[in-house]
């Protein structure tokens, strides 16, 4: 009886792939990983602002349900193929390794997602590998105690797990011994190659995306690690990494300008007050309804303010490269890490060398660390003589207003003690400032001058509380100039250097967001000698205009170059059209012609055309009643500025 029991065992065995032992270790560890997976994805389809039906969501889904039944055949067709050879334990060590990449990598991209609104990429892993100091804080900021502890579990499962749970089995059904101790069963290499072609067929159809019906993007109805192997897989085959050496080219650079005087020409200071990710409709100038900055809505009564301001891509060191060199900064990521590793990384003079040549000093001052992106060689590049970010100040007695930054307040000292010595020195001055209250994670500091309720939101109501301590600042340091007799002399530009999605159209933050909430920021001139009865501009304008509105400001003229942008003091265009791009590489692109503005979104989700003057919340899509001939056309001007923009940092573009 013992022996036919062991020969029907021993038949049993050779109709299966694997040995029962086998199958226990294997399913140990997929079986809760494919749940994983699927839980993940479906908490995000399923329980977001949407409701894609069940359809729609099993559309969503289908590249995950795919992906993970070809995971599971593909390992099972290697541990078949292997059998008992020494070859065994690489395939095992591999499981155990990759195995736990894609179940930190499912996790990362959930959390991404819910962060953002956004799909993880693998530029986005690149950049955080080349530059953890810019990144690492962001991150960091997300990972709380529940999520440390799950990825605690999800490590140590996956790397004893299934030899603990492969143990307690066998020894539960009167067994013992771990992999590899039973004697090797024969398999049939048809049936192996069936298996490996089926998990071929599986993980290939995984890479289509589903769920067309419900207008999600093809990057979020694929599955999460199948998107960052795609993402990077068109980043080696188009090698579209940037090339640090690679020389630009320019078609007529204005690197040669200068400034020439007129008659009307006077040395007065010049200071940018840039205000970190703050949007348009959360100050009180362009939101009556909102009393979050009382002092710069006084300010605009006594201002130039421009109604309809633009940020050109929606990141803060691209805004101000564009500002302060009145030229296209770089599109995306990958070019304003060529900011900070290359010198001639602009190819025009910016307004801190231009002033320099008529006996201006400069000098830079920041509520943040200089380790993001490597503040400081930017803007050295950019021509700024002098830095100061927090980890040259004093910033005990400070809150921190986010992973980076501390209360504005903390700029003052340093600028009291810098402004000192220029007004002992006489020479007229540059200084710009970069506020950090409104950063994402909007800890909105509160024991300095406390919070108000503006919303029940707690993330909306921090965010607005952020901003609303922005402003004071902005009273502070104008009361410093006035009190150190600068005031009269000097021409400020209050201007955001991008704005901030809250889910408006399911984003989170800015560098993704080419909507009204990412892209409008408050820009406004204030000259104590001007405006005094305030003044407005209605026409669409963005940051290239600064660079020419404060050279007219003080009565010069380029010579020499072009600039992109064009004076505030002078008339515009009417048939101007305004170009932008999110940050993120090939992530999508807008224009704004009049008061249409179109968005591509790089073949990931369907076009977008919104008539600004009657929708101007971006919720009807009118780019289905556009012929295909007008979409090619917005479609190809984009792609075109985005390839010239691109040639003149040494870069290539791809579609």
């Amino acid at each position: 009886m013992a022996m036919e029991s062991d020969n029907l065992e021993t038949r049993g065995a050779s109709r299966s792939l694997l040995s029962g032992r086998d199958w226990i270790y294997l399913l140990s560890l997929l079986v809760p990983f494919v749940i994983y997976d699927l839980v993940l994805k479906g908490a995000l389809v399923f329980a977001g602002t949407g409701d894609p039906g069940l359809l729609g969501g099993l559309g969503l889904m289908r590249s995950d349900l795919l992906f993970n039944l070809g995971y599971v055949l593909l390992w099972a067709s290697l541990f078949a193929l292997t059998g008992r050879r020494s070859s065994r334990w690489i395939v095992v060590a591999l499981f155990h390794v990759i195995t736990m990449l894609v179940a930190l990598i499912t996790t990362s991209a959930y959390q991404y997602y819910k962060v953002t609104g956004s799909t993880l990429d693998s530029d986005y892993l690149y950049l955080w590998l080349s530059s953890p100091e810019g990144t690492g804080g962001a991150i960091a900021s997300e990972i709380t105690p529940g999520i440390l502890v799950l990825l605690s579990m999800i490590v140590a499962y996956v790397a004893v797990g299934p030899a603990v749970v492969t143990r307690l089995v066998l020894r539960w059904r009167g067994r013992s011994g771990g992999v590899g101790v039973r004697t090797p069963v024969e398999v049939s290499w048809l049936r192996i190659v069936g298996v490996g072609l089926g998990a071929y067929a599986l993980l290939s159809f995984s890479l289509l995306p589903g769920g067309s019906s419900t207008g999600a993007s093809k990057s979020f109805s694929r599955d999460a690690f199948v998107n960052v192997v795609m993402t990077a897989a068109q980043v080696a085959e188009s090698e579209q990494l940037p090339e640090i050496a690679a020389e630009p080219v320019a078609e007529n650079p204005p690197a040669e300008a200068s400034l020439a005087s007129t008659a009307g020409a006077e040395k007065r200071n010049v200071v940018m007050i840039f205000l970190e990710s703050t949007r348009a409709r959360a100050t009180t100038p362009y939101n009556e309804s909102l009393d979050t900055t009382p002092f710069l809505d006084a300010l605009a009564k006594k201002s130039l303010l421009a109604e309809q301001a633009y940020a050109v891509v929606p990141h803060t060191h691209n805004a101000i490269a564009a500002t302060n060199c009145g030229v296209e900064p770089p599109l995306d990521r990958w070019g304003t890490m060529l900011l900070g590793a290359r010198e001639d990384s602009v190819s025009s003079a910016c307004l801190p060398e231009l002033l320099k040549e008529r006996g201006y000093d400069s000098a830079y001052f920041m509520s943040q660390s200089e380790s993001f992106e490597r503040s400081p060689k930017i803007l050295e590049n950019l021509g700024y003589e002098e830095f100061y970010s927090t980890d040259r100040m004093e910033t005990e007695g400070f809150e921190q207003t986010n992973y980076f930054g501390y209360e504005d307040d903390v700029m003052l000292e340093p600028s009291r003690k810098w402004l000192e010595q220029q007004k002992k020195s006489g020479a007229p001055f540059l200084a710009s400032y970069l506020t950090s209250a409104p950063h994402h994670d909007y800890l909105a500091p509160s024991e300095r001058y406390g919070r108000k309720e503006f919303t029940d939101n707690d993330l909306v109501n921090r965010y607005l509380n952020s901003v609303r301590y922005e402003d004071i600042f902005l009273k502070n340091l104008f009361d410093q100039y006035k009190k150190l007799g600068l005031y009269e002399d000097t021409v400020f530009i209050v201007l955001g250097d991008h704005g901030e999605g809250f889910g408006e159209h399911g984003r989170f933050q800015h560098d993704n967001v080419p909507y009204e909430e990412g892209l409008r920021i408050p820009l406004l001139i204030h000259d104590p000698k001007q405006f005094q009865s305030g003044a407005t501009l209605e026409g669409p304008v963005n940051q290239l205009d600064v660079l020419p509105t404060v050279t007219d400001l003080l009565g010069y003229e380029v010579k020499g170059g072009a600039y992109g942008g064009s004076s505030l003091l002078r008339p515009m265009r009417k048939d101007r059209t305004l170009l932008f791009s999110c940050w993120n590489e090939s992530g999508c692109l807008a224009s704004l012609k009049g008061t249409e503005k179109y968005i591509y979104h790089f073949e990931d989700q369907p076009e977008e055309i919104f008539d600004l003057s009657k929708d101007p919340a971006e919720r009807r899509n009118l780019a289905g009643q556009r012929s295909p001939e007008e979409l090619e056309k917005r479609r190809t001007e984009l792609l075109e500025w985005r390839a010239k923009v691109n040639s003149k940092y040494g870069m290539q573009s791809s579609e």
